[in-house]
């Protein structure tokens, strides 16, 4: 099955959409787009290979994501992916940062959500979830990164 693939710009260098995704993710993540749903809670990525992708409630309560896989800033990003879902049914998540031009003033986004194949019959309707969902996400980072 293929990937997801998006690709955008935001109006940033690449550092520092970077770690407006991966270090500063709390800001602009909707709450909506997670297990608790609740106002306020956090989200971590582990700022390491192995390192864990979580959210954590105002109460304490912890639910895992994912998985990071590869953590090379400000250039690359890949992790598993299993939001709501058992770890054995995780996706894998690429997320290049590459400057526009020679300012780098501004940044193309690449996103390759791949590993489709392993859910089997649950794939088509998973991917089809996971697109609306990429669609729900990119305007709140874009506005994360211009601000």
């Amino acid at each position: 099955m293929e990937p997801l693939e998006l690709s955008f710009t935001v109006a940033c260098p690449p550092e520092h959409a970077f770690a407006v995704w991966a270090t500063r993710t709390s800001m602009w993540w909707p709450h909506g787009h997670s297990v608790s749903a609740a106002p306020g809670l956090t989200v971590t990525f582990e700022p390491r290979p192995g390192g864990r992708i979580y959210e954590r409630t105002p109460a304490g309560e912890e639910h895992e994501w994912g998985e990071v896989l590869v953590w090379k800033p400000p250039h690359r990003l890949v992790y598993l992916w299993h939001l709501r879902f058992d770890r054995a049914d995780a996706t894998e998540v690429e997320i290049r940062f590459a400057p526009e031009r020679a300012d780098a003033a501004t940044t193309a986004v690449t996103i390759v959500h791949r590993g489709w194949e392993r859910l089997g019959a649950r794939a088509p309707e998973r991917r089809e979830r996971n697109r609306r969902g990429w669609d729900g996400l990119v305007p709140h980072f874009r506005a994360a990164c211009a601000a």
